[in-house]
């Protein structure tokens, strides 16, 4: 039997996957999500949330969901901290769409991800 706070019995595990899903069923709402992914050195940019090549919500679909999805798939180690919601309200800012729900899935999603026990890379290393 998993430990507590083991993916597979942790409901915050399960509530991350939903949120995902969310944030994928607003982003297709938005109108922003996209049919093909981006060439693959605007996918390898070493800047936070490649700022430098990609808008904030091609990072999105193309790099946080599915690597968020890996991991908790191969029940992996999320980060020790997450701050993706600041980041969205400056880059979504003056969009010509309704960002308020992205910007709350990914607040939640944030609140979800601190709250995850610690694991080896969440132990401060």
């Amino acid at each position: 039997m998993p430990a507590p706070g083991h993916p597979d019995t942790d409901p915050a595990y399960a509530e991350l996957a939903e949120l995902l899903q969310a944030l994928e069923a607003e982003l297709r709402h938005a109108g922003v999500w996209e049919p093909a992914p981006p060439p693959a050195p605007a996918l390898a940019s070493p800047l936070p949330f490649c700022c430098d090549t990609l808008r904030f919500t091609q990072w999105l679909q193309w790099l946080f969901v599915p690597r968020t999805r890996a991991l908790l798939d191969r029940h992996g180690h999320f980060p020790l901290k997450s701050a993706i919601r600041p980041m969205a309200e400056e880059a979504l800012a003056g969009c010509d769409w309704d960002v308020a729900g992205v910007i709350q899935l990914l607040g939640r999603i944030d609140q979800v991800i601190n709250c995850l026990p610690a694991g080896p890379s969440r132990a401060g290393g």
